[in-house]
């Protein structure tokens, strides 16, 4: 099942493409939303070697389908700040973040 809603920037697609071309042939990136972090939730990226059932796949990107129900409208970038490069998720769902921007709350 393909990932909706959730919009991905050139320069998200970019990185994701630029790391994956790093790992083994055949590895996912995988986002994902756990519990933690100081507002109840955290954005969790990592690898994966092949989708897991309830996963959906957009290209070499994998999201849970619980995960893309909470990132449903957002929009994923890749940012290059003072502080640091990191991925940016933009959640009209999150009702609050933290000032490190890594958790939020619904």
């Amino acid at each position: 099942m393909m990932i909706k809603e959730i919009k991905f920037t050139d320069n998200a697609i970019k990185h994701i493409n630029n790391i994956l071309s790093k790992k083994d042939e055949g590895i996912f990136f995988r986002i994902a939303i756990k519990g933690g972090g100081c507002s109840g939730f955290q954005y969790d990226f990592s690898f994966d070697k092949k989708p897991q059932e309830d996963d959906l796949v957009q290209n070499n990107i994998l999201i849970d389908k619980t995960s893309a129900d909470l990132l449903k409208g957002s929009e994923i970038d890749y940012v290059k700040e003072l502080i640091g490069d990191s991925f940016k998720i933009n959640n009209p769902q999150s009702k609050s973040s933290c000032g490190c921007g890594v958790s939020f709350s619904v």
